[in-house]
């Protein structure tokens, strides 16, 4: 049984390893042969929107899935019944308009910020009168990792950063000061079969994240996050896993994004559930039952940017766990992680933050 993926970064490798053991095989398509996938599984090179090579990649395989959520959505819909997809279009929509996202939120009783859509001066004016400074204005479409957005504290930012994103559909947010950030990852078969991780602590640095602390030991954000995540899988009926980041603001939370895709902040589940994420996307996108979500302890998560620290200086380390994802070194670049475990909270979060000291100290305020 072949899986299709569009796509052929770290995602969809960790995808492929996670595949193996099920009995699956595995088949990319990507705009480049030199990918992380190359090693671990055979791919198609060409642009995604080629539909002479998504024919071929929905012939041979009995679903096709992605890893990540910037793909042309009018491209996949046009292999109509001949291609079996998940996560839906209608999800994929839905990640790649940051407007599309706040109303799904919105309509499914989710908090977010306050937000308004940015087509005119006009509009940016009335955004400004409505929901105020500070704020952030950012790309409707094609924005992660920090990119495509623009934090403005005055009339006059607001107007510079117009200017800057101006040409691509925008959205205005309120500014949130928050106290930390989470995320919640959840699966979801075709038989509607339910299954939802413990809550993740997020730190990010310019955008990226650079560390995730899981399980994260406050049980009323759990269940609230996963509250919110089960409604959203529910609605979209929906096939695969799902990540919700969110803002904590005290006992509150405030929607930020969705990921319809396996996701960086469940990176730790490889070696800290009793099923990793990438296991169970498998299952639900092929309506095989789903694994359990349990922690195996306390992990953390820290990424690799740019480039990759010597090897054997931490692997001799008790169940530290190093993932090199095969990429050539560039700024910015993600192109590995690392993943300890440890008996308690306290010691996992002492020897993460002592980790990314020696691998980012600019990570650590």
């Amino acid at each position: 049984m072949t899986i299709g993926i569009v796509g052929g970064g770290q995602l969809g490798r960790m995808m492929a390893l996670a595949g193996y053991p099920l009995g699956l095989d595995f088949l990319f398509l990507d705009r480049s042969a030199d990918i992380s996938v190359a090693k671990v599984a055979s791919t198609l090179v060409g642009e995604f929107t080629d539909k002479k090579l998504l024919c071929e990649l929905a012939r041979r395989s009995e679903v096709i899935t992605f890893d990540w959520e910037n793909v042309s959505i009018d491209s996949l819909r046009a292999l109509g019944r001949s291609a079996s997809i998940a996560p839906p279009l209608a999800a994929l929509a839905v990640s790649q308009d940051r407007v599309a996202e706040k109303k799904l939120f919105g309509k499914l009783g989710i908090p977010t910020a306050r937000y308004a859509a940015i087509d005119s001066q006009a509009s940016l004016v009335r955004a400004l009168r409505d929901v105020g400074l500070p704020g952030v204005l950012k790309t409707r479409r094609l924005g992660y990792d920090g990119k495509g957005q623009v934090v403005v504290h005055s009339i006059e930012d607001a107007w510079l950063a117009f200017e800057r994103l101006r040409g691509s559909p925008l959205i205005y947010e309120e500014f949130v000061s928050f106290d930390f950030e989470v995320s919640i990852i959840g699966a979801r078969n075709r038989q509607g079969e339910i299954v939802v991780y413990p809550l993740n602590r997020n730190l990010h640095r310019d955008g990226i994240l650079r560390l995730t602390r899981a399980p994260w030991g406050a049980p009323a954000l759990q269940r609230s996050a996963a509250t919110h995540l089960r409604r959203a899988l529910e609605h979209l009926r929906y096939e695969g896993v799902l990540n919700i980041e969110f803002f904590v603001q005290g006992r509150r939370l405030l929607a930020n994004e969705t990921a319809p895709r396996v996701h960086n902040s469940g990176h730790w589940t490889i070696e800290g559930a009793a099923t990793s994420q990438f296991e169970n996307h498998l299952r639900a996108i092929l309506g095989m039952p789903l694994g359990a979500t349990t922690a195996r302890g306390h992990a953390a998560m820290i990424n690799l940017i740019g480039s990759l620290p010597s090897r054997d200086a931490f692997i001799g380390e008790h169940e530290l766990h190093w993932h090199d994802y095969g990429k050539t070194a560039r700024a910015g670049r993600k192109v590995g992680h690392l993943t300890l475990l440890e008996t308690t909270a306290a010691r996992r979060d002492a020897r993460a933050c002592s980790l990314l000291r020696r691998i980012d100290p600019a990570s650590i305020r």
